[in-house]
């Protein structure tokens, strides 16, 4: 069993940062693959960003340039570094993590944490 607790979201205004952390505790020792997703009110989740076990890294378009996904394995603890946030940009950000598979589909993901509130707004 994993469990993933995210942190870090918070308010901000349109063009600022924030940093997301998810903290993963459990059985960590597997090879993994992690994503982060965002869900906004009214709307289906969507892929925001993914990084394999080898390193391999994809975005969806609207983040590319702006966003960065990394992890840290010694911490047990993936990123999402967000800059120039829009108000698009608002959303419960997920993280999720996965044996394998396409990592652009949520279904894809065994393991997810509760989401942490993202909003961008003057």
């Amino acid at each position: 069993q994993v469990q993933l607790v995210e942190s870090g979201g918070g308010l901000v205004q349109p063009g600022g940062s924030l940093r997301l952390s998810c903290a993963a505790s459990g059985r960590t020792f597997s090879p993994w693959n992690m994503g982060w997703f965002r869900q906004a009110p009214g709307k289906e989740r969507e892929f925001v960003a993914a990084i394999r076990w080898g390193g391999t890294i994809d975005y969806t378009n609207s983040v590319k340039g702006r966003f960065t996904i990394s992890g840290d394995n010694a911490k047990n603890t993936l990123y999402l570094q967000m800059n120039s946030l829009k108000a698009e940009d608002t959303a419960v950000y997920y993280c999720a993590r996965a044996a394998g598979g396409d990592l652009r589909k949520p279904g894809t993901y065994q393991y997810w944490g509760q989401g942490t509130q993202v909003t961008v707004s003057s």
